[in-house]
């Protein structure tokens, strides 16, 4: 079964219950015997309405591409009919930095995802990456970003960027960047550091100054202020806003108790 699967064996060993999902249908309950060539029954039906089922949902095809430095890069890629292609894309970054997206089971991001299916409706064309930094690709993949936060993790993205012109018939001049948290900090370096590279970007409930952020997550990135204020400096969108080429939308809510929203509206 390709797919997502989280399995449990019964105290007894008999009975194998475990959790399934796939890139477009939301996980759900199946039983089976544990012996070989056993069925597996579907057992519960909750995570569907028909109202959600009577739309198609997109599997995004799960590809890589070369980043500049010969590393593979795995990706989703939705692609609209050609009818319907307008020659644009959007570029979408995951949060948390460490997370995985780019998998055949039913994504934690099932927003982001509906979302992605509404862009590739209206004909553009989106690309969804586990950039460096990303969970499941070994550890000089997960650190390396040590010490510099919107290096490579960004380079990737801008390399996405040209992967799409060279091989989907996107325009250059018309690609956006959005995400959230981690995916909106990148949204900002890419708007601020990579002028011309991206048309717009929204970036959402993002960090502005790693200095002023969760000192767990962040000084096992780039140390402290105190200790490597160097890399907390190249690594902070603050200190490069001035460097603003495009259309740039910032929106944070008041009640996020993670990154707070005066990260964005200082």
């Amino acid at each position: 079964m390709e797919g997502g699967i989280e399995a449990q064996l019964s105290p007894d060993e008999k009975w194998i219950a475990f959790r399934y999902s796939t890139s477009n249908q939301p996980w759900e309950l199946y039983l089976q015997e544990n012996k070989p060539g056993a069925t597996a029954v579907q057992i519960t039906s909750l995570a569907q309405s028909a109202e959600f089922k009577t739309y198609p949902w997109r599997t995004p095809e799960v590809l890589t591409f070369a980043a500049r430095d010969g590393a593979n890069v795995y990706a989703r890629l939705y692609t609209p009919d050609p009818a319907k292609k307008n020659g644009a894309a959007v570029i979408f970054v995951h949060g948390a930095g460490y997370l995985q997206n780019a998998h055949k089971w039913w994504s934690s991001y099932f927003r982001e995802y509906m979302f992605h299916n509404l862009l590739t409706d209206m004909g553009f064309t989106v690309l969804d990456m586990d950039y460096r930094g990303s969970a499941g690709y070994g550890a000089e993949w997960r650190t390396g970003i040590y010490r510099h936060m919107g290096g490579k993790d960004l380079t990737d993205h801008v390399d996405g960027a040209h992967f799409l012109a060279k091989n989907y018939g996107v325009d250059p001049k018309r690609i956006g960047i959005y995400g959230g948290s981690y995916g909106g900090f990148i949204t900002l370096m890419a708007m601020f550091t990579t002028p011309g590279e991206f048309k717009a970007g929204a970036a959402l409930r993002s960090v502005t100054d790693w200095a002023h952020y969760n000192h767990g997550y962040t000084q096992a990135i780039l140390n402290t202020p105190v200790e490597d204020s160097i890399a907390f400096a190249r690594s902070s969108p603050i200190y490069f806003a001035e460097g603003l080429k495009g259309h740039l939308l910032m929106c944070h809510g008041v009640v996020d108790t993670n990154v707070h929203f005066r990260t964005s509206s200082d």
